[in-house]
Formats: C-alpha cells, structure tokens, sequence
C-alpha cells in the first residue's frame, strides 16, 4: 500500500468513528504500536496517544464506530490487493469470557471453551492472509448475546462478509485444519 492510500484509508476510517475520534484514533495507534502492555493506562504512555490517560478510558466509552461501514473499508482495500477471482481467507473464532463473580452483569450465560464458564461469549472473523505470517485483519467482533449462539452468530456475521465481497469468501472454523493445509505449525497459533 503506497502513502497516498494508506493517508486516504486512515482519513476514511477516522471518518467512521463518529464520536471521540481523535482520542479512539490516537489509541487505535498505540494499541497497534505498543509491545506489551499490562493495563488500559499504559496506552497513554505511547508518544502516538497525545492525550492524557483517563482519555483512554474516554474513548473507548464514548466511540460509537460505524462497524458494517468499517468492515466495508476493509474488505474494499483487501479486494484493492486481490484479484476478483481469488477467495478471501476467513476465519470465525469463538471467545468465552468467564465472569463469573460479576453478578450483576447482564445477559452472562454459560461458555463452553474449554470447560465451561459463566459469562460472556465473542465473535471474531477475521481475514487471514494465506500466505505464511501470524496477523489477521479483524472484520467483525461482536458479543454473543444469551438469545444466540456461537454459530448463529459466526453464520451472520459470515453472511454479511460474503455480502459485501466481490471476491469469493472461504471460511476457517477450525484453525487447526487452516494449519495442516499451509504446513504452519500449529504452536504458532496455540494459546
């Protein structure tokens, strides 16, 4: 991507923020910037977060991104870098957040992940490059809420990509299979 686009791309992005752009922009560069970080506060530590820490905390409170419009930008600059007949690499991944002690917390429901929990449950999909590299590209990333499941939303989170894509989509439900497939080991992804 020449400099030229990337300046267009962050300008269309900043664009769907809507509310609290600078300071969730600002942070959305020190997330991807920072090597390790141990709370929220430490972004603000970042010399491309020019604002003072509780502003971390702002802007994720106050940000209501436009996240279909966002996913469209995405999928426009990847479609930018394949041809129309080469699949887009997806893969979906369910994530339990156990909350178990939050009591108060609504819409908790049991998680199966590894055993099983009480909380909340996330949905992921993400673009992967079938090249060799350890990053994805996430579209979409939603709470499961407790009148769903994990496959329901994976199945409409899926439909909306696939709609939205002039190239046709693959989706990964199991990693492990992607792996095999690419000779990648599979420590590489393991959590």
């Amino acid at each position: 991507m020449n400099t030229e686009r990337l300046k267009d791309f962050r300008q269309a992005a900043y664009e769907l923020l809507v509310l609290a752009k600078d300071a969730t922009f600002e942070l959305m560069d020190a997330v991807m910037t920072t090597r390790n970080a141990s709370c929220l506060a430490e972004f603000s530590l970042n010399p491309l977060f020019n604002r003072q820490w509780p502003s971390v905390y702002e802007a994720l409170q106050d940000c209501r991104p436009e996240r279909k419009k966002l996913m469209e930008l995405y999928l426009e600059q990847l479609q930018k870098e394949t041809l129309p007949t080469e699949h887009i690499l997806v893969a979906i991944d369910h994530t339990a957040w156990g909350r178990p002690d939050a009591k108060t917390l609504k819409d908790r429901t049991h998680q199966y992940q590894r055993g099983v929990t009480v909380g909340q449950g996330y949905s992921t999909i993400a673009w992967i490059p079938e090249a060799h590299g350890s990053w994805a590209l996430p579209l979409l990333h939603e709470r499961i809420s407790s009148g769903s499941s994990p496959i329901l939303q994976a199945a409409s989170q899926l439909k909306l990509v696939c709609e939205q894509s002039v190239n046709p989509v693959l989706a990964v439900l199991d990693a492990r299979i992607w792996q095999c497939n690419l000779g990648i080991s599979a420590s590489r992804y393991s959590s």
